[in-house]
């Protein structure tokens, strides 16, 4: 009695370095829901004083900013879509034919110009007396932005070695797009982080 040979399923495992990424965007979220928390609380305790912060907020030039970097999510999500399909660089001057470099430095470009507008509404902001040690609603506000500042910037650095990488690698295969894409879960956490922020700070003043 002769048996078959056993059909063996190809076991496709998460990577390593996707999995690792999702991990530490776990912790990313307990830090700054603890920031989160102490907004709340430091509020809670001094409503006038945080009346009076946020009403010389520019809420429509951070609207423009939040905007921009909402966009930026999306095209790194195109920059995805390109690394996905192997196609690293443009193929022809349609935006439809770009490449993961393509989407990834327009990325990196408008990601720029949101950290430069913070940058912009922080000298206006000290000019007109809010500070880091101004009151505790000038350090909850530099606080919580601050450290997402500084997520953003990580965050373009990010898109530069990938995009240095993809130029080095003699051939654009699976470590160069799992790269790309665990970049862009970071960009996308960054972005609803902002959202987030955006929401309490200048919205429910």
């Amino acid at each position: 009695m002769s048996t078959a040979p056993l059909a063996h399923a190809q076991i496709h495992r998460p990577s390593p370095t996707s999995v690792g990424t999702i991990v530490w965007l776990g912790s990313e979220v307990m830090f700054f829901a603890a920031l989160f928390a102490m907004y709340f609380s430091l509020r809670a305790n001094a409503p006038e004083m945080w009346a009076e912060g946020a009403s010389i907020l520019n809420v429509p030039f951070a609207l423009i900013n939040t905007l921009i970097l909402v966009a930026s999510s999306f095209t790194a999500q195109f920059g995805v879509f390109a690394a996905e399909r192997m196609q690293p660089r443009s193929t022809g001057k349609s935006p439809v034919k770009w490449g993961m470099v393509e989407w990834f430095i327009i990325s990196y470009v408008l990601g720029a110009v949101f950290v430069a507008g913070q940058v912009w509404e922080y000298a206006t902001l000290i000019s007109e007396g809010v500070s880091l040690s101004s009151n505790s609603y000038g350090s909850a506000f530099y606080m919580t932005t601050g450290f997402h500042a500084l997520h953003v910037t990580g965050g373009l650095i990010a898109f530069l070695f990938v995009i240095g990488r993809t130029f080095a690698a003699k051939k654009f295969g699976h470590k160069e797009a799992t790269a790309a894409i665990v970049v862009s879960y970071y960009w996308h956490f960054v972005d609803v982080v902002w959202i987030g922020l955006f929401l309490i700070i200048y919205v429910l003043k």
